[in-house]
């Protein structure tokens, strides 16, 4: 899908998750970043407008920008460590805000492990486990296990990046081979959605929402509403899984460590930080900064993006300097995606931290010449700095290796673990959605309205100054309602600003006329410039109120500034709708609060311009902030309400739904959800038209 072809169809529904769901049923990422699937739509009919999108880098250099500054004043306290002191507190304050990123961890619960199946070979066997995490939440894995060694043995969890096949992929049978064969132990398990932890199941066990980073970011993005974090889940399994295997008496509790690539890589940094109880970790391609990440255009899925880090001041490193100053290595390809400046950045953070705390030579960097993978000369540095700190074996030199089929390494009768109906991550979320219910009080008034802008973390605004405006040149010949329309980019945080086009009957190149005490302010689903031809709720409100100044916006992130980046389709996995929202909750400044306080702003706008009746008129997606600026400002006199989600609740309780994370408010369901919204509105007229449900009305 085309941006053009995005935006011609912005007023046919919600076009981009209808055309999405077969791309994300079809996604088996084989690696960590494969290329979005492009969704197929229909052509666009002959002799339609292409579409206007004059700031469609505007909300990327935003981003860069917030990042850029939350790194300037990282690396500034990073610069004032001076001494063994600064820098022990630099750690404990790091691991603090990791507790912050992922919250409370759950309590330890029976593992309930069980061996499946044995295969034996030469000088190792591999035992097929499952052991429960949290209560009937199986995690399937193999314990490579060496044969004929005597005592206690150093062990090795392995984790696995975002092939399909988890556990069974080639490169993570390969180093649990070559860990085995040099005298470790070694389990590797399947990550949630990968391998035989698919989460959402047909009763053919089929994947109804994808495979590997499709699902991670279809369970992910739910599980926010109700305060929960798929990268959290994920590094619980990491934990269980070192709980399994130090309850093996085959193994050494003195030397136990951690080692991933790619998504493995990134659970090996955020497991450095969640458990105290490694002695040594070597993530694989992975670690590098999230402005590198963030300049580069390079999308990572939801466990990737811990919530809140980039607000705590976290990067890369901190989470490894979460575990100072054990023993760790960094590995990376020179010719990896994961930019290896950022790499080195991230080493030389962990260098200095490691110099002030008395163990310089713990830290240590390899890049090989390779691209992005566990391959084999990483694999053998990782053999090395492990063997470094154990002793196990004099040679660090990879044996022979044998890879298996997926089939024999199989832990379940058919594949999956969805065979025996267990708990999954949208079962969990569902039931805590029902619990928060049961137990939320009814909210309203100035009750709800600070509940609201907690929730979508409003920065502070001042109604009575009216933000600073563009005069765009108007372009001709659109088709709109009226004969002409004056655009003006609204500036609503330094460098971004909400488009907003005001209807006439004469020419607009000036500064917008004060003619009318009410306005009517469109506040458009995906793009106001098609819509204003295509949306009859628009005419429909023109001719109720013949009187009234009409506006129609783009509020950030649409229309005039969809970004034109992470591929050609915004709505895709990786997409720029998804890369911006996810970043925004590592801000803690969700997207949908962002796209809110726009709104609100164009509303004080309106108002500075004598417009001291505002009547809200929203589709879709924008109904969305029309909502939250409805309870929240009091020049929004009346709000009409199109395809506006019904709940959030709708969300959370059904594996289904379409819409996307931009849309989607953290923890919301803790305090509110949209019908406490809906019954205020009712005293500013609310009319509700064909409301969508968690599917989207598709």
């Amino acid at each position: 899908m085309t941006r053009r072809t995005l935006l011609q169809q912005a007023g046919l529904g919600l076009l981009g998750f209808s055309a999405l769901a077969p791309a994300l049923a079809g996604a088996e990422a084989t690696k960590s970043k494969a290329p979005a699937a492009k969704a197929p739509v229909p052509a666009a009919p002959p002799g339609e407008l292409p579409p206007l999108n004059r700031f469609g880098r505007m909300m990327q250099e935003h981003y860069v920008a917030r990042v850029r500054e939350v790194e300037r004043a990282a690396d500034a306290r990073r610069a004032a460590l001076r001494t063994r002191a600064d820098a022990e507190a630099y750690v404990r304050d790091v691991r603090q805000k990791v507790r912050q990123c992922f919250g409370p961890w759950p309590e330890k619960t029976p593992l309930n492990a069980r061996v499946t199946g044995v295969v034996e070979r030469d000088t190792y066997r591999i035992e097929k486990v499952i052991f429960e995490s949290r209560p009937n939440f199986p995690v399937t894995g193999n314990l490579y296990m060496p044969k004929g060694r005597g005592g206690k043995l150093p062990a090795v969890v392995g984790t696995c990046g975002h092939n399909a096949n988890g556990k069974a992929a080639e490169p993570y049978q390969a180093f649990a081979q070559g860990l085995a064969r040099l005298g470790y132990v070694c389990l590797v398990y399947d990550p949630l959605g990968q391998g035989e932890r698919l989460q959402c199941v047909g009763p053919d066990l089929a994947p109804r929402h994808g495979v590997g980073v499709a699902e991670h970011i279809h369970v992910g993005n739910q599980q926010f509403l109700v305060g929960e974090c798929v990268g959290a889940w994920m590094a619980w399994d990491g934990i269980r899984a070192l709980d399994y295997l130090l309850s093996r008496p085959e193994v050494d509790a003195a030397h136990v460590g951690v080692t991933g690539n790619s998504g493995g890589g990134t659970q090996t940094t955020w497991l450095c930080a969640a458990d105290p109880r490694w002695t040594m970790a070597a993530p694989s391609c992975f670690v590098t900064t999230f402005r590198r990440n963030l300049e580069n255009e390079l999308p990572a899925d939801t466990e990737q993006c811990p919530p809140r880090a980039l607000a705590l001041g976290l990067d890369h490193a901190d989470f490894i300097a979460a575990m100072a100053p054990r023993p760790v290595i960094l590995l990376g390809g020179e010719r990896d995606f994961f930019d290896a400046r950022g790499l080195e950045e991230a080493f030389g953070r962990l260098k200095n931290l490691y110099r002030l705390l008395g163990a310089e030579d713990n830290v240590r960097l390899f890049i090989g010449p390779n691209p992005h993978g566990y391959t084999q000369v990483n694999r053998e540095a990782m053999y090395a700095w492990f063997n470094r700190q154990t002793k196990i074996s004099p040679t660090s030199a990879e044996p022979a290796l044998t890879i298996e089929q997926d089939e024999t390494l199989r832990c379940t009768a058919r594949g999956q673990v969805g065979e025996a109906a267990p708990a999954t991550v949208f079962t969990a979320t569902r039931d805590r959605a029902r619990a928060l219910a049961a137990k939320r009080a009814r909210v309203e008034g100035a009750t709800l309205q600070r509940a609201v802008a907690d929730a979508l973390k409003l920065p502070a605004r001042d109604a009575a100054t009216p933000p600073d405006y563009r005069i765009l040149r108007p372009s001709a010949g659109r088709r709109y309602p009226k004969r002409f329309a004056g655009t003006y980019a609204v500036e609503t945080a330094p460098g971004v600003h909400a488009i907003v086009y005001r209807l006439s009957d004469v020419d607009l190149l000036s500064r917008p006329p004060r003619d009318a005490r009410r306005a009517i302010l469109y506040v458009a689903h995906l793009s106001a410039d098609a819509e204003l031809r295509s949306e009859p709720l628009i005419a429909e409100a023109m001719a109720a109120e013949p009187a009234s100044a009409v506006f129609a916006c783009d509020v950030r992130g649409i229309g005039e500034s969809l970004p034109a980046i992470t591929g050609a389709n915004p709505l895709a996995p990786y997409g720029s709708d998804f890369f911006h929202a996810i970043h925004g909750l590592m801000l803690d400044a969700p997207y949908a609060g962002q796209k809110t306080h726009d709104l609100l702003r164009v509303v004080d706008w309106l108002r500075a311009n004598g417009h001291a009746e505002v009547h809200l008129v929203a589709r879709g997606w924008g109904a969305l902030p029309a909502t939250f600026a409805g309870v929240i400002s009091e020049g929004v006199t009346q709000v009409t309400l199109k395809n506006a989600l019904t709940s959030y609740d709708d969300i959370a309780q059904n594996e289904a739904y379409r819409w996307p994370l931009s849309c989607l408010v953290p923890d919301v369901l803790k305090t509110f959800d949209l019908p406490d919204c809906y019954r205020a509105l009712a005293a500013k007229q609310l009319r509700q038209i064909e409301p969508w449900g968690a599917m989207a009305g598709a």
